[in-house]
């Protein structure tokens, strides 16, 4: 099976992967951006998130291959890859595995390491959506901040809604298989793989994914990475300050 993607712009293959609980359409506005300067952008959705298909299979393994298999489809080689987060571990994996088919790496605010499950509440507030009941947005987000209160938050998981048929909302999500397999998400880069070429490791400065003491693993592991900040900018760095994050993505692979 294919994942699903929206593909913006022509030139030089870009591929972006979302993080845990996202899509594609997270990245429309920056994809716009970088395919105005000379790239074929796909916005995937990675299995069990977005308009990509369901499956009980849910680790990086299966989603390395999954991206291989839509590299292979769409005939695409020499690819940038940027990766944010649960995207990030995903795009670290295929480059280690896959480098012929990558040219270089960006990796969004997350390390190569192991991370303990810390999405409960989360995973918690979207199983208490009741869809029986719940047929607006406005209530599913009332519904929501019992458990996550903070609104940027709510506003990014809330982007999983949709309508079923009308007058009936579901999630985008297989929140099922991924309550099942949360723990997969948090898994470290065996310290075997390696990825030789150019990388950037892109961090929030208000984050705590990539600490001071992660860069030596790094550096491990990507011998040719460098490491930016990102100001005023906590996890989902992209959406918080999207120019810079622009700059040096830009500056990175131009």
């Amino acid at each position: 099976m294919l994942l699903h993607s929206n593909i913006i712009g022509e030139g030089k293959p870009m591929v972006i992967l979302h993080g845990f609980l996202g899509m594609s359409d997270n990245w429309k506005t920056l994809g716009r951006q970088f395919s105005e300067q000379g790239f074929e952008v796909h916005l995937v959705d990675q299995r069990n998130h977005g308009r990509s298909f369901h499956s009980e299979d849910f680790d990086y393994e299966v989603m390395v291959e999954d991206l291989k298999h839509y590299c292979e489809t769409k005939n695409l080689s020499d690819i940038v890859l940027l990766g944010h987060s649960m995207g990030g571990k995903t795009a670290m994996l295929f480059g280690a595995t896959h480098s012929n088919i990558v040219s270089k790496l960006l990796v969004a605010d997350i390390a190569p390491r192991f991370y303990p499950i810390h999405h409960d509440a989360i995973l918690e507030g979207l199983s208490s959506l009741d869809f029986s009941v719940i047929d607006t947005r406005k209530v599913a987000d009332e519904q929501l901040s019992q458990y996550v209160p903070e609104f940027g938050t709510r506003q990014f998981l809330l982007k999983n809604l949709y309508w079923v048929e009308k007058g009936q909302l579901g999630l985008r999500i297989n929140l099922k298989v991924l309550k099942e397999n949360v723990a997969e998400v948090g898994e470290a880069l065996p310290s075997f793989y390696k990825f030789n070429k150019d990388t950037l490791f892109l961090r929030g400065d208000k984050s705590e994914y990539i600490a001071l003491q992660d860069e030596a693993m790094i550096k491990r592991q990507f011998p040719n990475a460098s490491i930016v900040t990102i100001s005023n900018a906590g996890h989902w760095l992209h959406a918080e300050n999207p120019l810079e994050f622009y700059n040096q993505v830009m500056q990175f692979i131009a």
